[in-house]
């Protein structure tokens, strides 16, 4: 009897010791302390990337600055004094850029006479055929520019894509949009330069 409680007492003692080593080894999905304090049981409002989430326009004037035509031609990029600008920053694996692009497309087509729209690829990552191709296939016809090292890009202050400045045709900046639609950039225009 005395053996069969020995033999008890061990398998015991051998449970609690796998159990305490288990304990301490075992990894654990919702540690005590994963260095994040937060709390996600509270509702918050939700801000989708736009120009609400684009850093402050601290400069009033388009700045005169380099980019690179769909041909790889560096060109001074600047107003042309004629007409006012709608100038457009987006990238191909961008899902609100693609959606917004052909809104600009039909929108250039019935006022780019009166209004100049451009396009500007600040992602490195795309290439000038890729751009192009991307485009074109969103019905954009206008003029299509790359911002290599997206220096225009920062000099705009925009962090979120696409995003739009209109600038007047001596170069002030009027304004600066997220995503539209055609209804919205008719208005803009409409709003900004009795356009449309």
């Amino acid at each position: 009897m005395a053996g069969r409680g020995r033999l008890v007492a061990l398998i015991a003692a051998g449970v609690v010791l796998i159990a305490g080593v288990a304990a301490v080894i075992w990894p654990r999905p919702f540690g005590d302390d994963d260095g994040v304090d937060a709390v996600l049981d509270e509702p918050g409002a939700y801000a989708a990337p736009g120009d609400a989430t684009n850093p402050p326009l601290t400069i009033e004037r388009l700045p005169v600055t380099t980019l690179v035509d769909a041909t790889g031609t560096e060109i001074g990029f600047a107003p042309d004094g004629d007409r006012p600008m709608v100038v457009n920053l987006w990238y191909t694996t961008c899902p609100p850029c693609s959606r917004e692009l052909g809104a600009f497309a039909l929108v250039d087509d019935e006022l780019g006479d009166q209004v100049r729209f451009v396009g500007v690829d600040p992602y490195d990552g795309d290439t000038a055929e890729a751009m192009v191709a991307f485009a074109a296939a969103r019905g954009v016809t206008y003029e299509l520019l790359r911002d290599p090292g997206a220096v225009l890009t920062d000099q705009l202050a925009v962090a979120a894509f696409p995003t739009t400045v209109f600038v007047d045709a001596d170069g002030r900046i009027r304004g600066r949009s997220g995503a539209l639609d055609a209804a919205a950039l008719r208005a803009k225009l409409r709003e900004l330069w009795g356009i449309g």
